[in-house]
């Protein structure tokens, strides 16, 4: 990956410790050597301060201090806290102190390399020093110098000077390594195990961050997931770090987006669905409207051509005149009915005309039916069996079931053919009666047989129109049976075309 965390966490780490380990030596070749003076001049200064209050001390006593230090280094003599001091100096610091009476001359320790300290003291004190000498710290009663000596080719620091009982000098040599020498040894040794704690450092964080890149990279993958709309990712990491925190949040988000998106195509379907529904009611309307205006052209033409005629004196007989008269009145009628059924069936489909629920006796309903069709019947010379005796009572609206049975009737007798044989059946069940009209005839063409419900669709327009059929009969059918939440049908049977309808169980 070109832009790693992982990466990228151990080059910051390189970085940083690059820079700590630049500024380190940067740090020891400009201060180291200050800083260790510094040090080396405050514990001069201390043991100047805490050798001049023992002198003074016993001074104030009438006391020599070169007589009391002259036991310091004998085997029987007593230690004083300054006896350890100066001892502790001599063998921790490597700094000699050197004592001496300004009146005896007589000094102590009294060892034979001392006297060139000695020496060198009494060049001091007449101002006499090595070139290059500088001074460091410069008192009323003391002096710390930096002196190179040329014979041992070392540094050294010599605090020299009086104590303030008057009369005692000292001198304190302490060698220095060289500061630049040691710088150089210090930066040596810093580099390589700043080298290598920058190689270790780096490899361990390397794999260490693996803990931090990981989840991060579970992350990326989950995001990547729910970017391709699959909110059954889920975060499994349990870290109670950020990343666990970021984890579970995107957790949330991804079930609220599921939550969310649902909803959306919840509503998207619906909407869907109601675009659908209105699409398909404007095209009902403009069907409905074209099929109206068809229905109506030429019943209407008809009317306005006779009547015409009638006003033009065309019919001048009798016998004409009544002609005229009668297909106007027919063709008046006709539309009569086509309205009427057309404002049946707008109040069945829009919930205006619901069924009033009743129990009574379909098979007494279809037997007055076929008595009030009797003249009917005979003029269409159709044989119609109904065998049916006892009584069987459904539950529906008997006003709209007559309609039903009626429209079944008069669609067999306009389409009888052969035997001309009208059968109606009353089946009952358990908990549905099924009643059903058989007439002898032509099958319908199964294309066909799904569309006899929609209005004003006729399978021959011609024949339809010479018993005055306006295509709307078995439309309100569906649209009553609809109401009762029941079914209906039609099915191409031997010999003819079978109707059928079916009601819930009475007592």
């Amino acid at each position: 990956m070109k832009h790693s965390i992982r990466v990228k966490i151990t080059l910051i780490f390189m970085g940083i410790m690059a820079a700590a380990l630049a500024a380190m030596l940067v740090i020891n070749n400009f201060f180291l050597e200050p800083f260790y003076t510094r040090e080396k001049v405050d514990l001069l200064q201390e043991a100047y301060e805490e050798l001049n209050r023992y002198v003074v001390s016993r001074a104030e006593e009438g006391k020599n201090i070169i007589e009391d230090f002259g036991s310091l280094y004998s085997q029987e003599g007593e230690q004083n806290d300054v006896s350890r001091m100066i001892r502790q100096m001599n063998e921790k610091y490597t700094t000699t102190i050197v004592l001496i009476d300004s009146q005896t001359d007589r000094m102590v320790p009294a060892f034979p390399n001392n006297e060139f300290l000695a020496d060198r003291l009494r060049w001091y004190i007449l101002g006499i020093w090595e070139q290059g000498t500088e001074t460091l710290v410069s008192e009323d009663n003391f002096m710390i110098q930096k002196t190179y000596d040329w014979h041992s080719k070392s540094y050294y620091l010599q605090n020299w000077g009086f104590f303030d009982d008057n009369r005692t000098i000292f001198i304190m040599s302490m060698p220095i390594a060289s500061i630049q020498e040691s710088v150089q040894l210090s930066n040596r040794f810093m580099l390589y195990v700043g080298l290598t704690v920058l190689a270790g450092g780096s490899i361990l964080i390397y794999f260490a961050t693996k803990r931090i890149t990981s989840p991060i990279m579970s992350l990326a993958s989950l995001s990547a997931r729910m970017s391709e709309l699959d909110f059954d990712a889920r975060y499994t990491g349990e870290e109670e770090n950020e990343i666990g925190v970021l984890g579970r949040s995107m957790n949330t988000l991804s079930e609220k987006l599921k939550d969310t998106i649902g909803a959306l195509k919840t509503a998207n379907n619906e909407l869907q669905k109601d675009i659908e529904e209105k699409i398909r009611v404007d095209e009902t309307r403009k069907e409905f409207i074209a099929n109206v205006s068809h229905e109506l052209k030429t019943p209407i033409a008809l009317i306005q051509g006779y009547a015409e005629g009638l006003t033009e004196g065309m019919a001048e007989d009798p016998a004409s005149r009544d002609y005229y008269c009668e297909v106007i009145m027919d063709e008046a009628g006709k539309m009569n009915r086509m309205v009427k059924q057309l404002l049946t069936l707008t109040a069945l489909e829009f919930g205006n005309d619901k069924p009033v629920m009743e129990q009574f006796d379909i098979v007494g309903l279809i037997q007055g039916l076929l008595s009030s069709a009797n003249i009917l019947i005979q003029q269409k010379e159709a044989h119609v069996v109904f065998e049916a005796a006892a009584p069987v009572y459904v539950w529906a609206d008997e006003f709209k079931i007559e309609e039903v049975v009626t429209n079944y009737l008069n669609n067999a007798l306009n389409h009888l053919a052969g035997e001309r044989l009208i059968r109606v059946r009353v089946d009952k069940g358990d908990r549905e009666v099924r009643v059903s009209v058989y007439n002898t005839g032509e099958h319908i063409p199964e294309e066909d047989l799904d569309k006899l419900w929609v209005k004003f669709y006729k399978v021959d327009k011609a024949r339809t129109r010479e018993y005055g059929g306006s295509g709307i009969g078995l439309s309100i059918v569906k649209a009553i049976m609809d109401s009762h939440h029941k079914a209906c049908g039609v099915a191409n049977v031997e010999g003819g075309v079978e109707f059928w309808f079916t009601l819930d169980c009475g007592l």
